[in-house]
């Protein structure tokens, strides 16, 4: 699975305050969790993946990077991972799937492999108490999961509007959930370094492909050349 806008999005906007221990939920590449791991030197990452081709190449990608003691891969199901294991987590990011039907890369991209409701159960059993759940989705699906998140007490925290350029539609959500009403949306430190945002658009409107100053300032400590 190639590395994708989405990803990049995510990985560079979801935080917490001073992670110990997190979890990346289909994790792919590996490249939630190796962002992660750059971002949080202090944290343990578990990354999981069901697709096993994913999974073997996420654990490559990470054995060949600076972080391979601090993340691990299992190739396993959240259902099946948050059934057997004892472990919580300060912060849990995950880049769902999203298709009901039709052909996407993988089984991992479609909801039968993890329906949303699932993923909720499974993100209220291993999630700390003051812990943050970090997601991404397409708007009409990040809508209904607000909805569905509501009805387990999950609480929507924080929501990222997220358009391709100036004067195309929303087309992404960018979703921060929490188990209480209490949590700050804001986890910097530093208030004057936090990004936070209403609305995040990613390309300037020329043709050509120019960054927004919010696009870059969030996502530029992981490219080589932003």
């Amino acid at each position: 699975m190639k590395v994708g806008t989405d990803g990049i999005l995510l990985g560079a906007w979801a935080t917490a305050n001073e992670p110990q221990t997190i979890l990346d939920i289909g994790t792919g590449t590996g490249l939630l969790a190796l962002m992660m791991a750059q971002r949080y030197p202090q944290a343990r990452v578990d990354a999981l993946e069901i697709d096993e081709t994913s999974a073997i190449e996420a654990a490559d990608n990470i054995r060949n990077s600076p972080f391979t003691n601090r993340v691990h891969v299992t190739h396993t199901s959240l259902q099946t991972f948050a059934r057997h294991t004892t472990n919580s987590y300060d912060l849990i990011i995950s880049n769902p799937p999203f298709f009901n039907a039709g052909l996407a890369r993988n089984t991992a991209r479609h909801t039968h492999a993890l329906p949303h409701e699932d993923l909720i159960f499974g993100v209220k059993k291993l999630l700390n108490e003051k812990g943050q759940f970090c997601l991404i989705l397409p708007k009409k699906e990040g809508e209904d999961f607000i909805k569905l998140a509501g009805k387990h007490d999950l609480y929507l925290a924080e929501r990222i509007k997220v358009k391709s350029k100036p004067s195309k539609p929303i087309e992404r959500l960018l979703l921060r959930f929490s188990r209480n009403t209490d949590i700050p949306v804001c986890t910097s430190q530093d208030r004057q370094e936090c990004l936070c945002y209403d609305e995040l658009i990613i390309e300037e409107e020329e043709t050509k492909r120019i960054y927004t100053k919010d696009y870059t300032n969030l996502t530029k400590a992981f490219y080589l050349n932003m």
